[in-house]
């Protein structure tokens, strides 16, 4: 597979970055004139957001909240200035969050994340996804109609039922998780049943282990990772590079410290944030909750985004210690007040039955009254004592991680 969705793929990261801050503006003003995004937004001229580093100076809206937002203020948390009846579909996720999904021609961004694992206009696809009130079964499915494949809306379950539209329909492709994959595949093989036609897969919503890759491969299916939510739809999927993740157009990526809305260094760990540009439902600065990495370069597909490493973990680390919170806030806010400071950790642990905490801080210039310092720091924002650690510069992990709970 050496083609491409279309030239977007293909542009050069400047011009990508000129179209999509040139109509971040436009979309900015819409999403004012949704309540809870003007009050958040408050003061900002949308005009002079054309620039990464004016979108850093944005808050970041974090999914965590949305629960919340959403009821207190139903449905939509008051981030959404059309109406729920502008909307195609309606769907609710765990929280519950309340999702819209728009009338556009593939409104998840999903067709070029299939095109990418091969998928091509008449193919039938097997869309195992569930299609009960939460969007993941109509994400894939939308997204493969707009690439003119015929889908079978089979769900999750129902493996009997599976293999006889299998056998009838031959479907060369497959999408859902990638153990129920499996399963399936391991159902078919126990009952005697053909499930040979299925070629690729586009796999989503769990882990996908090397170990799991390799068992897939092995009996013939040419599998590819997508990384998205139900808020987004697709954010960014393998290509046969097979070289991290490509990220999808018409969305903007930041990756950030945990606990912050600050971008990394190059090839950090961090927290993924999304602004999307659709200015029926823009997100402006969303916060996922979920870590990754930034790659170098241009990936060898030729497609010329940014790219990333995958899902590497979650970025909410918040704990409990001795009954009180800690949260990857707090341990961004001891950085700000210490910027000579590199990476911290916070490790939580048990001395006994009590619980402890130590600070690690990487520094070039240890000091007792430097540890001192930092120690008051760390007692006044998490009204916690605990141990510091001063390490080297490089010493810590670059995994993202701020709070590491070792009880």
């Amino acid at each position: 597979m050496t083609a491409h969705y279309d030239a977007l793929e293909t542009r050069e990261q400047a011009a990508r970055e000129a179209e999509l801050f040139s109509r971040l503006p436009a979309v900015l003003r819409s999403a004012m004139t949704a309540p809870a995004y003007a009050e958040r937004l408050k003061g900002v001229d949308p005009d002079a957001v054309t620039t990464r580093a004016a979108l850093a100076r944005l808050p970041v809206l974090r999914k965590s909240e949305l629960p919340a937002l959403h009821k207190a203020s139903a449905p939509f948390g008051g981030f959404v200035a059309a109406a729920p009846g502008s909307f195609a579909r309606l769907f609710t996720s765990p929280g519950p969050i309340f999702e819209p999904e728009g009338r556009q021609a593939d409104p998840w961004r999903g067709a070029r994340a299939l095109f990418a694992a091969g998928f091509r206009e008449g193919d039938i696809v097997l869309n195992t996804f569930s299609y009960h009130l939460t969007p993941g079964g109509f994400i894939f499915d939308s997204s493969a109609r707009a690439l003119g494949c015929a889908v079978i809306p089979a769900g999750p379950g129902n493996a009997e039922q599976q293999f006889e539209l299998i056998e009838a329909y031959r479907p060369v492709g497959y999408s859902g998780t990638p153990d129920f994959l499996k399963i399936l595949l391991d159902a078919a093989a126990t009952a005697g049943r053909d499930v040979s036609s299925i070629k690729r897969a586009l796999v989503s919503g769990a882990a996908f282990p090397p170990s799991l890759q390799a068992e897939i491969k092995a009996r013939s299916i040419d599998a590819y990772q997508a990384f998205g939510t139900a808020d987004l739809g697709l954010i960014a999927f393998e290509t046969e590079a097979r070289e991290g993740m490509v990220v999808n157009e018409d969305l903007i990526m930041e990756i950030v410290k945990p606990g912050t809305g600050d971008p990394v260094a190059p090839g950090d760990v961090g927290e993924i944030v999304v602004t999307s540009l659709d200015p029926h439902h823009p997100w402006i600065r969303l916060a996922l909750g979920d870590l990754t990495a930034a790659l170098p370069g241009t990936s060898p597909c030729g497609r010329t985004n940014m790219r990333i490493k995958g899902w590497m973990g979650r970025a909410d680390q918040t704990t409990k210690v001795k009954g009180m919170f800690v949260r990857p806030e707090q341990v961004a806010e001891i950085a700000k007040r210490h910027p000579a400071l590199g990476r911290l950790r916070l490790v939580v642990t048990r001395q006994g039955e009590t619980d402890a905490m130590t600070l690690k801080a990487e520094t070039a210039a240890a000091s007792e009254a430097l540890r001192e310092e930092i120690a008051g720091t760390l007692r006044a924002v998490t009204k916690l004592g605990g141990a510091i650690e001063l390490v080297g510069p490089g010493a810590l992990p670059n995994d993202g991680k701020v709070i590491a709970d070792e009880r």
